[in-house]
């Protein structure tokens, strides 16, 4: 099956420090990649490095090459911000704009000049989030006086409205209880059914639950002294946790380091 995304020996650091060292990797259409790995292993800038966030951090630097749908997405000409709208994103922590459940919606809309059929639009993303039933009479009220839970599925609303085609998850349950958390779970999956989901996460058991992949970063520390993130093992869920073919990703898995 040829890749929706692809790393070749790709490299990215912040100034002088490197922060991830020759990635090689590939994701299928349709698939979730299960991202995880200690603190400083790169996780997050893969991430910011797949939609051009990190276009935004003065020094930030890359070698290699990331495709999408075989293009090149540092090349000359290629628009950023066009990137962002198919490579959609959901942080850490729900971050609603200080506006309406309907206008957190329908703001990348009107940015990308998707106007046409708003309210439709708004509605579809919201199922898609699981949120509509939970807010449909009340879509003018501040998206500030929702739950954590319900705050996180908005911005997934805000993310898939604007019809992106791979959405990236930076840890998207670790700011919610266990019944938010399973929520947000089981959204994931229903969500392979029309994406390409990149989930990081620090939770083993959350990346067994959901990821058909998982990719195990950790972090090397050159002669020079820099740490720095390396993919150690990508290899479907069920062998990555149960029979590894790297004693660092073992290790990492049992719970002996990290």
């Amino acid at each position: 099956m040829t890749p929706i995304v692809e790393f070749r020996t790709f490299s990215a650091w912040y100034g002088d420090a490197p922060s991830l060292r020759e990635v090689s990797l590939q994701v299928a259409p349709n698939e979730i990649l299960g991202v995880i790995g200690p603190a400083g292993g790169g996780k997050t800038t893969l991430l910011r490095s797949l939609n051009r966030m990190n276009d935004l951090i003065p020094g930030a630097e890359v070698t290699g090459k990331i495709t999408y749908h075989g293009h090149d997405l540092n090349a000359s000409g290629v628009d950023p911000v066009e990137v962002r709208r198919r490579i959609g994103m959901v942080f850490q922590r729900p971050n609603p704009f200080p506006k309406s459940i309907f206008d957190n919606v329908a703001y990348g809309l009107r940015l990308h000049g998707m106007k046409d059929n708003l309210h439709d639009r708004v509605e579809k993303a919201l199922r898609q989030s699981g949120l509509w039933d939970e807010v449909h009479k009340r879509l003018k009220a501040s998206a500030l006086s929702l739950s954590g839970g319900q705050q996180q599925r908005l911005c997934i609303a805000r993310a898939l409205a604007i019809e992106p085609d791979v959405v990236l998850m930076d840890e998207p349950a670790s700011a919610l209880d266990p019944i938010a958390t399973q929520r947000i779970e089981d959204l994931v999956a229903e969500l392979k059914n029309d994406y390409t989901i990149v989930i990081v996460t620090h939770n083993m058991q959350q990346a067994a639950r959901v990821a058909d992949m998982t990719a195990f970063f950790s972090v090397d520390v050159a002669e020079s002294g820099a740490r720095c993130g390396v993919l150690v093992e990508h290899a479907p869920t069920a062998q990555l946790f149960t029979r590894p073919s790297d004693e660092r990703t073992e290790a990492y898995v049992t719970g002996r380091f990290g």
